[in-house]
Formats: structure tokens, sequence, C-alpha cells
């Protein structure tokens, strides 16, 4: 999923496919598409200067321990749901406390709406009008700034919600380093915690985000 009307989407160039002068078959293509389309993670750049770019962000942050906050009745009742702290609160009530260094993932169940871009962001066209659910600052700033964690993902188009325009989430993890991973699918798999995600961005040298392959493993 791309956010409504970038300069390009994804466009792949066929350059060759079939047999060469050789005698033997070739395929090679080329292809083009924005920093931050479909699953993506934000580099810590993309909203705060002089901070990591996606080839200096570390394997620590990217592989390791995940809990899974589930929202989705809230979201579903409420598609400019925001995550608040005390879901957060609410979370390690059952679950235990949050520790330094894991990765946070939001289930809103958003990933249902995918390929309808309109059901999925609230409008296909104008960015100007996107409604969908995600992190709220309160939220954000517990886990950056009070349990520290690595990673803030989401089953969403943004760790900011849709109708944001100043994206205080995106800039408040930034600003601490923390990268965004964000159009994540396949949350309903996992358990709340126990476990192991493994972000594979590409390693774009100077890049503000980048296509991501999401791998989890479930004991």
């Amino acid at each position: 999923m791309f956010w409504p009307a970038p300069p390009t989407h994804f466009y792949l160039e066929q350059l060759h496919y079939g047999e060469t002068p050789g005698g033997f078959f070739y395929s090679a293509n080329r292809f083009c598409l924005p920093e931050h389309g479909g699953t993506h993670l934000d580099a810590p750049i993309h909203f705060a200067r002089d901070r990591e770019t996606m080839d200096q962000i570390g394997l620590v942050r990217l592989i390791g321990s995940v809990v899974v906050i589930d929202v989705s009745a809230k979201a579903a009742a409420d598609r400019d749901y925001r995550v608040t702290a005390a879901d957060v609160l609410a979370f390690e009530g059952e679950h235990g406390r949050i520790e330094p260094g894991t990765r946070v993932l939001i289930r809103t169940g958003w990933s249902r709406h995918w390929p309808d871009a309109t059901a999925y962001l609230g409008d296909a066209t104008d960015a100007s009008k996107l409604h969908f659910p995600s992190y709220g600052e309160d939220a954000a700033r517990l886990l950056v700034a009070e349990r520290r964690v690595a990673l803030l993902g989401i089953d969403t188009a943004s760790i900011d919600y849709g109708p944001s325009t100043d994206f205080p989430v995106h800039r408040l993890a930034a600003a601490a380093n923390v990268p965004g991973l964000e159009n994540v699918t396949g949350l309903e798999a996992l358990p709340p915690r126990g476990a192991i995600l493994l972000v594979l961005p590409m390693k774009i040298e100077g890049g503000s985000g980048g296509p991501t392959r999401v791998v989890a493993l479930v004991p």
C-alpha cells in the first residue's frame, strides 16, 4: 500500500526475458519505488535531523523479542483510534512489564482491508482525508521515553493516525533513534509476547526508509 498521490508507485521494467545469443535463458528487470511504500521501515532521519539513516540502524533494534498489543476492538469502533498510555499499562497488567529493548507491534486488525486502498487509508487519492488508527502521543512517549523500546510497529500505514498533520509519534520516536515499522500484516498469528521478530529492511545508504521483509518466530 502506498501513500496517496506520491511522485511514483512501484514500477518494474523488464530489461531482458528470453534466450540469449549464447543459447541460454536470461531474465533481468529494474524497479523504482518510494522508500515509504508497502511494508517498510522508517529510519529515524525520516523525521529527525542527524539521526540514523537506514544503513546505520543496528540489528539489535531489528531482531529480538516482540510484544503485540491488540486494540482491534477499539479500532473497529473508531477508525481514528489512537492507542493510549492506558492501553499499554493494561497490556502490562495482563502480560507483564515491557522490558527495555523490546520491539512493540500494535494490532488494529487494519491489514484485513488490504488491498482496498480506500478502506485501508480512508481515501485513496487525497492525503488530507486519511482515516486509520495508530499510536497516540502519550502511548508512544511511555514506550519510547520510559520503557525504552527498540522499535514501534503497526499494521496500518503510519505510526501516526490518519488525520495527523504534525506527526508527533514519528518525531518523538525519531528523536530517540527508534525506527517505525509500517504496513505490517499477520499480527493475528502472534502471541501477546514470546515471539521473536526479525525485521529485514533494504539497507539503503543514507536512506530515510525502505521496503522491509518481516518474519516472526513463534514458540
